[in-house]
């Protein structure tokens, strides 16, 4: 009996999620597609088409994003609905514990915190490599774009120090948008300023093209090409310049690796793999505050005050696991607590709370 209730629990679960999921990405492409249109519509190289694929690249990362919030609302949704139709009545009534019928929540839970890590995530993190090289076409034809906060990188070759910065960095980080290039002299003066619409870098250069020069005191110079050289490899730029959300799952151990190799602290990294690794723990986190307050039963109305405080809950949770994997990618704190002590705490707390009440 206790497998073909727990089967049934299951079922009800994934269709309720399910539907969110349905919901939830219609209603993300909806306003995602609106403010993209609204955002790039001046372009020359806008059309509706292109938005519309646009914000599907786009679409994997958001609905990322959301799954813990997903996850939270669905075990309200199906636990309430269970309890108005005192089916968790009758199964406690038939002697089953909370554990055992929570027990195809938190394996439903599982599962969908799983399938985000191994399969949503790949496709949210090249969804947002596609997506940066479309904008960035976009606005190369117009002609003008938004700086963003793209790391400088600092090179020492053949005598010369040089400082490389780039309004967009494309193909793994081996070719710069609108890259700025600053010579420095022995005494750590600026004695060459290069502009360059690209910088593509090769076996033992960057190839720059469309350059503009500026030396102190001279008029400036209009090259179609030029050559820096460069001791930097494509690995390290690559794990210099990589931005986590554009690394896959699979990827991000290797990425680790690489990035430690050369000597580069890989805070960033460290922290989205392991919470990545937490996500579906954190799944069951949320599906245990769901439970503590859903199962009190109620035929007609389900207390406003309880749904509210589980729903703060959910978000005050989620908003310390953001704050504190920022701490981690900063080197604040070590990468692995940052990720897992928020999640281990309210997995501790919701499974106490279900203890406290259920079990006395």
């Amino acid at each position: 009996m206790i497998w073909t209730l727990g089967l049934y629990f299951f079922r009800r679960y994934m269709m309720t999620s399910l539907w969110f999921f349905l919901g939830v990405i219609s209603i993300t492409y909806l306003i995602d597609f609106t403010e993209t249109s609204g955002r790039y519509d001046n372009l020359p190289g806008y059309s509706v088409t292109g938005v519309l694929y646009l914000t599907a690249l786009r679409l994997p990362l958001i609905l990322q994003q959301t799954v813990p919030f997903i996850g939270l609302f669905v075990g309200m949704a199906t636990l309430i609905s269970l309890n108005r139709k005192s089916e968790l009545v009758v199964a406690r009534a038939a002697g089953i514990s909370v554990w055992q019928f929570m027990a195809p929540f938190l394996t439903g839970a599982t599962l969908i915190g799983l399938t985000t890590t191994l399969v949503i995530n790949p496709l949210a993190a090249w969804g947002e490599r596609q997506g940066t090289e479309i904008e960035t076409k976009w606005r190369e034809t117009a002609g003008s774009a938004k700086p963003a906060p793209i790391p400088w990188l600092r090179q020492s070759s053949g005598g010369n120090d040089v400082a490389l910065g780039a309004r967009a960095v494309l193909e793994d980080g081996t070719l710069l948008v609108d890259a700025v290039l600053l010579h420095f002299d022995q005494d750590g003066r600026i004695v060459l300023r290069q502009d360059a619409r690209t910088a593509s870098l090769k076996d033992g250069y960057w190839m720059l093209t469309d350059v503009l020069e500026t030396r102190p005191g001279e008029i400036q110079t209009r090259l179609a090409e030029a050559r820096v050289a460069t001791n930097l490899n494509e690995e390290f730029v690559q794990q210099r310049l990589a931005r986590p959300e554009s690394v896959a799952f699979y990827d991000l151990f290797q990425k680790i690796e690489v990035a430690r190799s050369f000597g580069i602290a890989p805070h960033a990294l460290e922290t989205q793999f392991h919470s990545l690794l937490s996500l579906p723990f954190l799944m069951i986190a949320m599906t245990l505050i769901a439970a503590t307050v859903s199962l009190k039963f109620s035929r007609i109305n389900q207390s406003r005050t309880v749904i509210l405080g589980g729903i703060l809950s959910g978000f005050v949770l989620y908003v310390v696991s953001v704050l504190v994997r920022a701490f981690g990618s900063s080197g604040v704190m070590p990468p692995y607590v940052a990720a897992w002590v928020p999640v281990v705490v309210a997995m501790a707390l919701g499974a106490t709370i279900l203890l406290h009440k259920e079990d006395g």
